[in-house]
């Protein structure tokens, strides 16, 4: 009797519980909010590594040797073209150059007697008191003394060209370097360092690099039968200097090298930027950026994807409003968005964001409040 009383007072208190279990709420779907894909219009930015070069960069080299007398220019400083840098002791050259001028007075010396020789016997041979031998001998004196002369004036043309090259001058405007020697320093051409690179900064060329598929793709973007025509259609570009800011002048790029890098398999690009101020040196590192424009692109939000051992992946909403993981293939990026070349298409719906804890073949109730919009 006892334990009939007792299993009565269990059934009715489990029968309890399974009523209030009946009322109480099960696990209800989670509203998320869910962006319908569509195609879109977006610009990527891809920065590439440059090396800033003047747009003429040369090297200052002696052209005779000496002593190194004067300096004119500082480091550093702005020179104007034929302005003089460097002076060169001049006295050995200044005395080669007399030594060839006073050869040359006696060469031509030579030639008025040598042409005294011939006026004078000429009459004789006609009279037939000499032999025409020595008329013969005499006009040949002459050609050698005229011949000689001809040699001394080269000689002293090539004294008085390296007189010149001991006043060593600008041969264009820019910035001096470093200057290696200092006064008073013995010089010549066979130095291994030369005396100062002169750099013109009012342009600086930007020179880059693109891999063979990159530049494959580079030229695709843009319109032209000839690369040359692809390159008048280009946008201009943007310099990220070493600090990451911005040059506040974009630039152009207008050249192409004829031929791949065979070692390193990459093409050599030039962008041309103006530096009417000179705050742009020879030297200089930092990116150019290049815009690239694309139509018809898949565009979401990153936030809208998860990266899983070092894969992307969207959740993907069907029509019953089930999620599943779908891995989706990054083409670019653009801001905060993706460009998306595989894995999803226009037409899908992904879930924006709380999909942390979704697991596969969970149902959701969407919120289509948000919906991707063509980028103008």
């Amino acid at each position: 009797m006892y334990k009939f009383i007792t299993l009565s007072l269990v059934a009715l208190f489990l029968a309890s519980c399974a009523d209030k279990n009946a009322g109480a709420p099960q696990n209800a779907p989670a509203t998320l909010p869910v962006m319908d894909v569509a195609y879109a219009s977006a610009n990527t930015d891809t920065e590439y590594p440059v090396a800033i070069q003047g747009k003429t960069d040369v090297e200052i080299r002696p052209q005779v040797s000496g002593t190194l007398d004067k300096i004119f220019v500082d480091e550093g400083a702005y020179v104007t073209a034929g302005q003089p840098l460097f002076k060169i002791n001049d006295n050995p050259f200044r005395q080669q150059y007399n030594n060839a001028t006073a050869s040359l007075n006696a060469a031509e010396a030579a030639v008025i007697n040598a042409q005294l020789e011939i006026d004078k016997l000429t009459p004789l041979v006609a009279n037939k008191v000499v032999s025409d031998y020595q008329l013969k001998t005499a006009k040949a004196n002459l050609a050698i003394a005229k011949a000689t002369v001809a040699q001394s004036r080269a000689v002293v043309g090539t004294a008085q060209i390296n007189l010149g090259y001991t006043l060593i001058k600008a041969p264009v405007s820019g910035y001096i370097g470093r200057l290696p020697k200092k006064q008073g320093s013995l010089i010549n051409q066979a130095d291994p360092e030369a005396l100062t690179t002169l750099s013109d900064t009012r342009d600086v060329y930007a020179y880059f690099s693109l891999s063979e598929n990159d530049f494959i793709n580079f030229k695709a973007q843009y319109k032209g039968n000839t690369l040359n025509d692809k390159l008048k259609g280009l946008a201009p570009v943007s310099l990220v200097l070493s600090d990451d800011t911005v040059y506040p002048q974009q630039g152009k790029i207008d050249m192409v090298d004829g031929q791949f890098d065979k070692t390193t398999g990459a093409i050599t690009l030039r962008a041309k930027f103006p530096n009417a101020n000179g705050l742009l040196r020879s030297g200089n590192t930092g990116k150019v950026k290049i815009s690239i424009n694309h139509q018809n692109a898949i565009v979401i939000p990153q936030d809208a994807t998860v990266e899983i051992q070092d894969k992307v992946y969207v959740f993907l909403v069907d029509k019953k409003n089930a999620v599943s993981r779908q891995p989706v293939v990054v083409s670019g990026k653009s801001g905060t968005d993706y460009l998306i070349s595989e894995g999803i298409a226009s037409g899908d719906r992904i879930v924006l964001k709380g999909f942390e804890n979704l697991p596969d073949g969970a149902t959701i109730i969407p919120d289509n409040a948000k919906k991707s919009v063509a980028k103008l």
